[in-house]
């Protein structure tokens, strides 16, 4: 038999778990790697030398030596850490410096974001299309606005490299002044409505769209959402454009770091009457009395995106009937003065951590009776995949793959055992609010609350049925390219 030939792709993204994370992204960005191998596609991670890259490969190999760069010096360095190939673009002019990788210290955007990202598409694009110390991708996989310049680089350059664009979220676009376009080594033949212009800027993620090969998002439902004006953010029309070229490929998640049997973060436990001791150590860490009600969680970036300020309104009707919530999560400066607001004024019923701490988060997952996730809008989600798999019942919001991914309790869902959650419409307080009711009720119902829990722990939520999605659409674009890869 035959060994199957294995193929190249490289994949272009601004942050990638474990090493840098602000949000889902990394983590879709760290675990396609494995689950693709097992699919015939070895994929190389190309990714900025932030400090904490830095920190973490202080041996890294010197692949490539630029001297000029849109400009700057900058390298190109081979790492890996267990699945992960990586190429890091070492350019501290531009990645060496405190603060989150979009943010500095004071929470603003760094003025040099679009040179800074500009930079990490010039550099995918060279390697797509001279190759690196003899290896060359069959394809880029580019993630998001922060890797949507490479398609117009390739063309500029004459290359042929087929490239696949993920839209992870459509809210955040990359726009720049249109004088920034020569900085940028960017054609202003292109600025137009049929280029990278958006409303009298550049926009790197219209760039992507109109320019790569195919388009890709994170839910079957967001997919179709992008293309009506209420969730398309204005790009809508380019998206309907390219509807034939647009798909939809659930995320999942890392089955073995994510997993109640063995997680190092939590009391282990195979079924949810396990998930007692973690309950009552949750409440423990949070200041939460005893209850008998449903204790409730939120992992979240504190946002309007997120449906927070929702929650904050149908919160005392929740409370009056039983729960408790406990809540982890950073933000909008108004969201985390509301939140501990909150707190200070029902002590006992609602406690609040903000900041970030992932061994907390799985603690919480472990604990709780439910995750809750009123988002206004959602592509995919991954908090609702943690709770489903840690016996948490995710009350979601039905939009994007909340709704793809859970199973409302329903009477016909309860009827034919398969509910996994709560559903809801989205944008609404008092959905949100008779949610939270069936939620308490539903606890309150023993062993059919343990049913829907169950259900939950079985539900498909790792790369499975994905990553051959992903695979086929990856052999469809690299065997329509009409020229072998790399000169």
């Amino acid at each position: 038999m035959t060994t199957p030939k294995t193929r190249s792709v490289l994949a272009v993204a601004s942050e990638c778990a474990p090493l840098v994370k602000t949000g889902g992204l990394a983590d879709v960005v760290g675990a396609l790697p494995a689950a693709l191998a097992p699919q015939g596609w070895a994929i190389r991670t190309l990714v900025p030398g932030y400090p904490a890259v830095m920190a973490a490969f202080p041996r890294a190999r010197v692949l490539a030596e630029w001297p000029d760069l849109l400009g700057l010096p900058a390298r190109i360095l081979a790492a890996s850490r267990g699945a992960l190939d990586l190429l890091i673009l070492d350019a501290p002019a531009l990645y060496d410096r405190d603060g989150s990788p979009y943010l500095d210290a004071a929470g603003r955007d760094w003025a040099d974001n679009d040179l800074r990202f500009a930079a990490l598409c010039m550099a995918a694009a060279r390697i797509a299309q001279d190759g690196l110390g003899g290896w060359c991708p069959e394809l880029v996989h580019l993630h998001d606005w922060q890797a949507g310049l490479v398609p117009v680089y390739l063309a500029q350059m004459g290359a042929s490299t087929p490239t696949l664009l993920t839209i992870h979220n459509i809210a955040f676009h990359g726009l720049t002044k249109p004088d920034r376009m020569e900085r940028l080594a960017l054609s202003p033949a292109r600025f137009n409505m049929d280029g990278f212009e958006f409303f009298g800027q550049v926009s790197a993620l219209k760039a992507g769209l109109v320019g790569a090969s195919a388009l890709n998002t994170v839910s079957p439902t967001y997919a179709q959402e992008l293309m009506t004006p209420d969730y398309g953010m204005g790009l809508d029309g380019v998206i309907r454009a390219r509807a034939a070229d647009m798909s939809g490929i659930l995320n999942g998640i890392d089955t073995d770091v994510w997993d109640p049997v063995r997680d190092p973060a939590v009391q282990w436990y195979r079924l949810p009457s396990g998930k007692g001791v973690n309950a009552r150590l949750l409440r423990q860490e949070f200041g939460l009395d005893d209850g008998s009600g449903p204790l409730a969680v939120v992992v979240s970036r504190l946002s309007d995106q997120k449906g927070l300020d929702l929650l904050l309104a149908a919160l005392p009707d929740f409370l009056k009937a039983g729960g408790q919530l406990a809540l982890l999560g950073s933000g909008d400066p108004h969201l985390e003065q509301a939140w501990r607001a909150a707190a200070d004024a029902r002590p006992g019923q609602v406690g609040v951590r903000i900041g970030y701490d992932e061994a907390l988060s799985h603690r919480m997952y472990a604990g709780a009776d439910a995750v809750l996730v009123p988002s206004r809008f959602e592509p995919c989600g991954l908090t609702q995949l943690y709770a489903l798999r840690y016996g948490a019942l995710p009350v979601v919001a039905r939009t994007g793959g909340l709704a793809d991914t859970v199973i409302d309790a329903n009477a016909a869902a309860l009827a034919a055992g398969v509910a996994t959650g709560i559903v809801h419409a989205s944008h609404s307080v008092p959905a949100l609010v008779h949610a939270l009711l069936r939620l308490c009720a539903l606890h309150g119902q023993t062993a059919t609350f343990r049913r829907i829990q169950k259900n939950a722990m079985k539900h498909p939520v790792g790369w499975d049925a994905s990553a051959p999605l992903y695979a086929e659409l990856y052999a469809k674009l690299a065997d329509s390219r009409t020229m072998s890869p790399c000169p």
